[in-house]
């Protein structure tokens, strides 16, 4: 394998979003995305994006093992990198779309887009809408302002510890013990899967009322989302809100962190983010944690079970060959994503085992490379 181009920074304009949809004017008036890209020391054949909603993924493990196989890669952010308290997946799609656009312009005609964690919903959204657009408006009702030049087709996914989405994390890790919205300590003991009355291992009967539970708690905050943003839409005086945030308390309840009987793999007990249970039941607290603060309208867009962006759900609307490698020691994707996306792709999908791989493939560089010689041969062969 010869030595990849240097490491390169790259600045990328993209279109505007909506007025107050960041407290930076300059993002406002000159919005950027920025990313770190490297180029292999040969011809140019292809190029690939690696991109999430809001993780930084300019320093991404697979930059530089691609390169090193002939593949050009660029780990690329978001206009909400770090924060997606305002976070509308509409928007972010948009901004992947400049990336590919900026590949093609450096003579890359062959585009892959790497969809990681959960980058891979991100993915399957952008080229649904790429080969058919059908927004045209956001969940709220506003213009969506995407038209189909934003959004050039790529000729591959390759999805790789890959969440189905982040309406489906919410819908499979919302706490339904918390009995107050606005006190994170509530808890109904009957519904708290960290207290080990109720396991584990859990019984069937518990699994039932807490799957329940938690698809009505989440309704709840949905109707409410939805009843909020009519009243403010109703308000007729000069410069009344539109939107506001709010708090989502312990979105980390997940009964697969615990019991490694349900939907079993080689994972350790506890989270991606902790280890052990109680290392799992600190996330649930934590006050940094998924969707803990959030607007209304970027609930809708990222959260609710209305979203869009449903991963297996868009990916069955492609036509792209996709690439799928599930690692088996994860402690966020299970055996059930794999047999999501792999029904959702067909005959168009391959998955790969990579065998003992975490979340991040932390500390784990022989199965970095694993991915990455795979990975490269599959988008070299597109």
């Amino acid at each position: 394998m010869a030595s990849p181009r240097p490491l390169e920074l790259v600045v990328i304009d993209v279109k505007p979003g909506a007025a107050m949809e960041s407290q930076s004017g300059l993002a406002l008036l000159r919005p950027r995305i920025y990313g770190a890209w490297m180029q292999p020391a040969g011809p140019k054949k292809v190029a690939a994006i690696v991109m999430h909603p809001t993780s930084n993924f300019m320093g991404h493990y697979l930059i530089e093992p691609l390169a090193r196989r002939g593949v050009a890669c660029m780990g690329l952010n978001t206009r909400y990198a770090g924060n997606d308290t305002l976070l509308v997946m509409e928007r972010a799609i948009q901004d992947l779309g400049a990336g590919v656009k900026f590949l093609r312009g450096q003579g890359y005609e062959k585009v892959v887009l790497i969809g990681n964690s959960g980058g891979a919903a991100l993915a399957a959204l952008y080229q649904a809408q790429a080969e058919e657009l059908t927004i045209d408006t956001l969940l709220d009702g506003d213009p969506a302002n995407l038209v189909a030049g934003d959004l050039p087709p790529v000729q591959g996914l390759a999805l790789c510890g890959a969440h189905e989405g982040r309406s489906r994390l919410m819908r499979r890790w919302i706490d339904p013990s918390v009995t107050d919205e606005h006190d994170p300590l509530s808890v109904d003991p009957a519904l708290d899967m960290y207290d080990p009355a109720n396991g584990p291992p859990y019984s069937a009967e518990f699994l039932a009322r807490f799957d329940a539970a938690q698809e009505a708690r989440l309704g709840r905050i949905d109707r409410w989302v939805h009843e909020r943003l009519a009243l403010l839409r109703s308000l007729k005086a000069p410069g009344s809100p539109r939107d506001q945030t709010f708090i989502i308390h312990r979105t980390h309840a997940d009964p697969r962190c615990l019991d490694l009987s349900l939907d079993a793999n080689d994972r350790a007990v506890g989270s991606v983010w902790g280890s052990g249970a109680a290392g799992a039941r600190a996330v649930n607290y934590a006050a940094s944690q998924m969707g803990r603060i959030t607007s209304l309208t970027a609930f809708l867009s990222q959260w609710s079970p209305h979203s869009r962006a449903d991963g297996p759900d868009n990916l069955a609307r492609t036509s792209v060959p996709v690439l799928l490698f599930t690692y088996t020691a994860d402690q966020s994707t299970f055996p059930s994503t794999r047999e999501a996306w792999l029904e959702a792709g067909g005959a168009r999908i391959r998955n790969v085992d990579v065998v003992g791989g975490n979340h991040y493939l932390a500390g784990q560089p022989q199965l970095v490379e694993q991915v990455a010689d795979e990975m490269a041969g599959w988008m070299l062969g597109l």
